[in-house]
């Protein structure tokens, strides 16, 4: 049984949905956290629907935010906790993705996936394990988790962009080329990345102009 997952959404420009990017927030955020970047992306996207869901749990480190699975080095959870959420999670956002395709009448190559940090880490455990592939991942600040079962788990290889900041104190930036060789390694052709100089653990506005272009790509915008 998936939970549903309350969004937030930024209607497009034109008043025309040609295509929808889904931003998936980190660690103790919430979905409006990236819901503002709408704005910034949505001038030069203008056939866009922007939808951020809440993760379906309160965050027990920030209990005014959410969290994808526990942390056990931030919140004293178990591994197996983690592992436990992280499934859970995994299956409320397939189901989450799968409403979003139906209720806006949009196609898996009309859809991105645009996650920070912890976002990251599902966007890129979920994408490669659906049916049919998006359009594109934009990975900011994140890792791939559990690595070394991607390559027998992987249905799709959709085209993936990771940034990282050179200073994040957060998510180590070696997380960049490990998470880059292992899906080059399980096959992936398209692997983009770009490394934001003196940033901590956020989004730069080199990295975002990097994201905007891919996804203008990626979408045929």
């Amino acid at each position: 049984m998936t939970r549903a997952l309350q969004a937030g959404r930024v209607e497009p420009r034109s008043g025309s949905t040609r295509s929808v990017v889904i931003f998936l927030h980190g660690y103790g955020a919430n979905g409006q956290d990236l819901l503002g970047l709408a704005e910034p992306l949505g001038e030069h996207l203008p056939d866009t629907l922007f939808v951020a869901p809440d993760a379906p749990e309160t965050c027990a480190a920030s209990p005014m935010g959410f969290q994808w699975f526990p942390i056990p080095w931030i919140d004293g959870s178990s591994e197996e906790a983690a592992e436990q959420g992280m499934r859970a999670a995994v299956d409320d956002l397939q189901a989450f993705l799968d409403g979003v395709m139906v209720d806006e009448d949009v196609l898996p190559e009309q859809v991105a996936l645009f996650g920070f940090s912890q976002g990251t880490m599902m966007a890129l455990h979920v994408a490669p394990r659906r049916e049919d592939a998006v359009a594109g991942v934009v990975g900011f600040s994140g890792r791939l988790l559990n690595p070394e079962l991607l390559a027998d788990e992987l249905q799709v290889r959709p085209p993936v962009l990771l940034v990282h900041g050179d200073q994040d104190d957060v998510v180590p930036p070696q997380s960049l080329p490990e998470a880059a060789e292992a899906l080059q390694e399980a096959g992936w052709k398209e692997v983009y990345a770009h490394v934001m100089k003196g940033t901590a653990h956020g989004i730069a506005p080199d990295g975002l102009s990097v994201a905007l272009a891919f996804l203008r790509d990626r979408l045929g915008m």
